[in-house]
């Protein structure tokens, strides 16, 4: 059942910034980066990386936690681990001049997946094949929502 939670909560941090663009639009979504950009010319995450996703991503993941019978702070964790990992991401992909919202398959579900199991691994007690059952569904499922938000127009372009 853990593990269920887990990937749930997953879902919740890395869903909640999506919902927000489509909910808010371009209001409050200043750029994490600054707009700044390195030599390479690309911006450090680009323009799709807010402050507001990354906030409302933390206190959504938050509440789900509790409401999954979960420390709240389990949900602060995996929120932000998962929008580091997201960052992450999004750097390499500016750094291989991939355009914003394009897909890198692994390194758009891997770290974003694996850092939060990760920080969560000896607060939860999880094992490797706890952490590695949780990212490898989380690929899979992220794959499929993915899809299913771009046919509800919830999503910009599907994965």
């Amino acid at each position: 059942m853990l593990i269920l939670k887990l990937l749930l909560l997953l879902v919740v941090a890395n869903g909640a910034p999506i919902i927000a663009k489509n909910v808010f639009g371009r209001r409050f979504a200043f750029p994490v980066d600054g707009y700044v950009s390195l030599a390479d010319g690309q911006r450090l995450f680009g323009p799709t990386k807010t402050i507001r996703g990354i906030l409302l991503s933390v206190v959504a993941t938050l509440v789900c936690a509790s409401l999954l019978g979960l420390d709240w702070h389990i949900g602060l964790i995996i929120g932000s681990a998962a929008m580091l990992g997201d960052l992450c991401s999004s750097f390499i992909k500016r750094r291989v001049k991939k355009p914003p919202t394009s897909m890198a398959l692994g390194v758009d579900q891997i770290p974003e997946s694996l850092f939060p199991m990760l920080a969560c691994k000896h607060l939860l007690s999880l094992s490797l094949l706890d952490i590695v059952s949780v990212v490898v569904a989380f690929f899979i499922v992220e794959l499929l929502l993915s899809r299913l938000l771009y046919k509800l127009h919830i999503r910009d372009k599907p994965y």
